[in-house]
Parts: C-alpha cells; sequence; structure tokens
C-alpha cells in the first residue's frame, strides 16, 4: 500500500487511500495468528555504517554519535586488530533525527578484508566487507525478489528454494469491469492477461507502477550492459539467449502488452480483485480479477516503456522476431489514444478498493512517452513535446513524476539521436539536478541528500532514485561527487541511516524481519524473501491507528520507521522501490573498482 513521494518532496494523497481503515482487519486473516514482535530499534548511541560494504576505490563514510573522542580506528573483525587510524569529523546535528554526529572518512583503506569501526567508548559497527564485487550478491537478490514476485507462475524448488509455491493467478480468465467496457469488450467479457509482477505487498497488477519499475531495469541493462551479461540469475528462463535481466523484464512486459486494447489501443489502468487480500499466500488468494478503467497515464506509461523495450531488445530479436517491431506499434498506439483522450484521469470505481495510482497532471508522462517515442522512431510529431519536459525543480522520478525519466534518455552518452535533436538542454538540465543533489550531499550531519521534508512514503527509494539522477549526471560529467554521493545513497538504504538497519530484506547485520508482504508473512519462513527494499521512515505514520500490536519508536522523519507487517506506511516493499537498487548497486560496481 505504498505511496512514492512526489520527486518535489510534496506528499501525494495516499494511493490507496480508500483502504487504509481496513487494513489491520485484513493483516492477521489466514496468518494464524498475531504476527512477531519487530526488531529492536538499534541503540542510540551506535555507529551507523553500510553493513555490506565497499568496493575498494569508492569513498567509505561512517557516522559516529558525538562524544568526547576526536579519532576512530578501523579494525578486523574477527581479530580486532586495527588497520586504519583517523580523525573524526566536526561534529553536527541532523535536524531529521535530532542526532549529533560525526563522520568517520576511511576512503584510503583499500586491502579488501572484514572491518568494523571502533570509536573509544562505543560498540563496534557492524561489520562489513571491503574487496572487488562486493555488490553482486546484493544485486542477484534484488533482481531475483522480481521473480519470487512472479504473477502466474509455478516456483519450483529449483529456482526459488525455499520460497517455492504452487501456480497463482494464472489471469488467464480476467473480467472486463464496467469502468473499463467498450463495444467490442463488455463489462463481463474474459480476457487473458498472464504473466506480470505482484506490485507491492499486495497481489494485484498496476500498469502505472510497473511503468517506471520496467523501465529503470531495462536503464540498468542499456547503461551497465557489461555488468549484466555476467549476472546469472537461475531463472525458469536463463539460457535462452537474453541477459537474465532482460528475461526477468520481459515477464512484465508481456503482461503489460496484454493490458492494450487491441481494438483502440488504450491501457487498462490496473488488473485486480475488488478489495485487498488477507495475509495469505498468492494461490490461496482466489477471488476473481478485473482490469479496471483505461487512462492517459497508463497509455502513456505504456508507451514509454514499449519504446524503450523495443530499442533494448532490438539486438535480441533473432530469439523472438518481430518482437521490438510489435512493441514500437503498440507504443504508437498507445500514444495515439492518449492523444485523442488526453485527460481520462483514474476514477476509482465504488466498488474497487485497491490502490489507486491516481495522478492529477500527465504532462510529465506525455514529455516522457514523446521522449521515448522520438528516440524510437525519429519522427517529428514526437519533437516539440519530447522537448518540453517541465521536470526542473524535481530531482528524482517516480511514479507519479516521470520527467526525468525523458531527460535520462536524451542525454545518456552514446544514444542515437533524430537528426536536429539537441541532447544539451537535458544534459544540461541533469547536471543541475546533480548539482543540488550534491549541494545537499555536502551539507548534510550523515552525508545524505535527505533532510526533514524528504521522509516520505517510500523514502528509501527517494534516496535511491535520487542516487540514478546523480549516476546518470556522472556518466555525462565524470565529476567525483556524483558518484561519491550515490555511493552515500546506497550507504543509507544498507544500513547508514537513522534507524541503524539495512533496509534490503536478508542483507546485513540489521535487516527488516516483518516486512508488509503477504508471502513472506504467510510463508510459515522466518525470514522474508531476500533482496527487497522496504520504504523506509515515514513521520507520517499513515497505518499508526491500524498497527495496534506495535508502534513507532519515534515520531522524528528519519528514525519514524518499524519493522512490523502492519506497517504498510514504513515497512511495505514495491517493485518501483527495489528497482533503483538494482539499477545503482550496478552501476557502483561498473563505474568503480
Amino acid at each position: 500500500m505504498h505511496q512514492p513521494a512526489h520527486p518535489s518532496g510534496i506528499r501525494r494523497p495516499p494511493h490507496r487511500l480508500r483502504t487504509l481503515a481496513g487494513c489491520a482487519a485484513l493483516l492477521l486473516a489466514g496468518s494464524g495468528g498475531a504476527a512477531a514482535a519487530p526488531a529492536a530499534p538499534a541503540a542510540p548511541a551506535a555507529i551507523k555504517v553500510n553493513q555490506v560494504g565497499f568496493l575498494p576505490s569508492a569513498q567509505k563514510l561512517a557516522v559516529v554519535p558525538n562524544g568526547a573522542q576526536a579519532r576512530f580506528s578501523v579494525v578486523d573483525a574477527a581479530t580486532g586488530k586495527p588497520v586504519f587510524d583517523g580523525s573524526l569529523g566536526a561534529a553536527a546535528t541532523w535536524d531529521a533525527s535530532n542526532e549529533r554526529v560525526r563522520v568517520a572518512d576511511f576512503s584510503t583503506l583499500r586491502a579488501p578484508g572484514s572491518y568494523r569501526i571502533r570509536v573509544a567508548g562505543l560498540p563496534d559497527s557492524a561489520p562489513f566487507s571491503i574487496k572487488p564485487g562486493v555488490y553482486r550478491a546484493l544485486d542477484v537478490a534484488a533482481l531475483r525478489s522480481f521473480t519470487l514476485n512472479r504473477s502466474g507462475i509455478a516456483l519450483t524448488p529449483a529456482v526459488a528454494g525455499p520460497y517455492a509455491r504452487p501456480l497463482a493467478h494464472p489471469d488467464t480468465e480476467v473480467l472486463v469491469h464496467p469502468s473499463a467496457a467498450s463495444a467490442r469488450r463488455p463489462a463481463g467479457t474474459a480476457i487473458s492477461s498472464p504473466k506480470g509482477w505482484y506490485d507491492a505487498g499486495d497481489y494485484n497488477k498496476y500498469i502505472v507502477n510497473s511503468g517506471i519499475t520496467t523501465y529503470t531495469l531495462l536503464a540498468a541493462y542499456e547503461h551497465f550492459p557489461a555488468w549484466f551479461d555476467k549476472l546469472a540469475l537461475d531463472l525458469p528462463e536463463s539460457g535462452n539467449g537474453l541477459p537474465d535481466i532482460l528475461n526477468e523484464a520481459l515477464w512484465n512486459l508481456e503482461w503489460m502488452a496484454t493490458m492494450q486494447d487491441p481494438d483502440d489501443g488504450g491501457v487498462y489502468h490496473k488488473l485486480t480483485n475488488k478489495a485487498f487480500d488477507g495475509m495469505v499466500m498468492p494461490e490461496q488468494a482466489t477471488a476473481p480479477r478485473y482490469v479496471v478503467q483505461k487512462t492517459t497515464a497508463a497509455a502513456l506509461d505504456f508507451a514509454a516503456v514499449m519504446a524503450v523495450a523495443s530499442r533494448v531488445l532490438a539486438p535480441y530479436d533473432s530469439q523472438q522476431p518481430g518482437r521490438s517491431a510489435r512493441y514500437l506499434a503498440a507504443a504508437e498506439s498507445a500514444w495515439r489514444w492518449a492523444e485523442a483522450n488526453p485527460k481520462v484521469l483514474y476514477r476509482q470505481p465504488a466498488d474497487i478498493l485497491t490502490g489507486e495510482y491516481g495522478d492529477k497532471s500527465v504532462g510529465d508522462e506525455f514529455a516522457w512517452a514523446a521522449t521515448e517515442l522520438l528516440i524510437g522512431t525519429g519522427k517529428d510529431v514526437y519533437r516539440a513535446r519530447a522537448l518540453a519536459s517541465k521536470t526542473a525543480d524535481g530531482t528524482e522520478p517516480g511514479w507519479a513524476d516521470v520527467g526525468l525519466l525523458g531527460v535520462v534518455s536524451l542525454a545518456q552518452p552514446g544514444v542515437r539521436l533524430p537528426q536536429g535533436v539537441d541532447a544539451g538542454p537535458a544534459r544540461k538540465q541533469l547536471l543541475a539536478v546533480a548539482d543540488k543533489l550534491v549541494a545537499r550531499w555536502r551539507a548534510s550531519p550523515y552525508r545524505v541528500s535527505m533532510g526533514r521534508t524528504d521522509f516520505v512514503w517510500g523514502s528509501s527509494s527517494v534516496i535511491l532514485n535520487r542516487a540514478m539522477m546523480l549516476v546518470a549526471a556522472y556518466r555525462v560529467d565524470p565529476r567525483p561527487d556524483y558518484l561519491n554521493a550515490a555511493q552515500s545513497a546506497l550507504d543509507y538504504a544498507l544500513g547508514r541511516n537513522g534507524p541503524g538497519m539495512s533496509f534490503v530484506t536478508g542483507f546485513g547485520t540489521r535487516t527488516p524481519l516483518h516486512p508488509h508482504h503477504r508471502p513472506s508473512e504467510a510463508d510459515r519462513i522466518a525470514a522474508p524473501m531476500p533482496g527487497m527494499l522496504v520504504g523506509g521512515p515515514n513521520p507520517g505514520q499513515q497505518d499508526r491507528k491500524g498497527c495496534p500490536e506495535a508502534s513507532y519508536p519515534s515520531a522524528l522523519p528519519a528514525l519514524s520507521y518499524l519493522d512490523h507487517a502492519c506497517s504498510y506506511a514504513s515497512n511495505e516493499i514495491a517493485i518501483n522501490w527495489t528497482a533503483p537498487l538494482v539499477y545503482v548497486a550496478a552501476a557502483l560496481e561498473s563505474l568503480q573498482r
């Protein structure tokens, strides 16, 4: 039930607002009892550090509570022997957490090993590694979390290990909801719409959120192909001639293609049952499912993603001849529908209570789709809107504000632009965004780009999407601070944050044990599925009334996090949150050694 933030920091209304009051009643349905207790919060006087580790050449920072000591050391995790000694930075107070802290910089330590930070009078930090390939396992798990959240497939033990499960939601007979009815597809018509990923903690599928998610994975491959060409995921499709990241993206692309009405090019907004399921396994969630309303946002997100998929998959057309041309034709058809229906915004039908992904402004979607179609076709019809993106105040993309994705596509090195298209303005805008983020990073006592107002629903993805912008800027102009600020964003996600937790399931010493994720709570396996990014601190605490089993440890923005399944406002997972984790881990591995 996640509510990603608007890129400017403005909070959008919860996209599942109609269902929040009933959430508590659903949480324990089918689970056989109360959820387990949340992990204990970190001690106030704790050293915060990336709990996975660093590449040898990377910037390496930790955050230390202010005290009498002015120096720190890095010690071998096994023997306690000091290997590095340094001075702590000046003390400063981070207003997001009211902590007074100092920064420990040990960037010049490059020797591979397992280490801890030591400061007299404090417990040693969590262990971390320095080594080449330190994020390989993380990136594999993050990508495989999409596999584990596939709809319409039986996950065998060979693919899913302990998370194996039977076929669920084949979606080969989905009903057309009255809001989506047309002359040739009246209400109640059964259509086939298989595959795709479960969106978040629930079992529904949404085009708008799938759009930015699938783009991010396709961009990760487009920007860093050498990394992903060697990243084996052991998927059911592995060995078919495609890199596994593209195999995974195709599982969702093939679902998205079924969401387009072949008669007019319009795209259904979502595929869902009428209300959220309880905390049950996918195969236990058997309510009828519907495609709901065609919308302008869905059509434009679809058009943009299909245009990107066409160019990224073109070199692999021998595997499925005509696929790239078919995707590009589908993109243009969706564009034509959107042009003819420019203001069809999502309106939640009275009998549908699942996520809305409502968006009252689609100018950014028009700009993004036009950009990708201009790159893909070279047609002048897309030129004006492609070059008219109005995202100057944004610092990161989100599902509701996708304009910066078009900027990234226009600005990326090596992109083949049509004759007469100047990438200069897009590159200038991208660098301006990166400079703004670097300024915030430099000024932050925690050395992150996040301030008090940035801690919104899905805050952990806010900082990783900002890292994606920093990486994109670095690829245009390789200034070290762009990459250092991106490294700090990953450090934040992996433990250098207020709660002192890695927000990625299964990675780090202290990780989420009870994400708001139905399979992870209902499967009776102690550990949640690994590689998923949880939403992170959210002072809005929109789930507080529906979460009687536990309470937030703090109302301070950077500390307002609860590791409990009832906390959909801070501890849900979502595909669009994990996708930038995949991108950033790959980028740092590719751009550093």
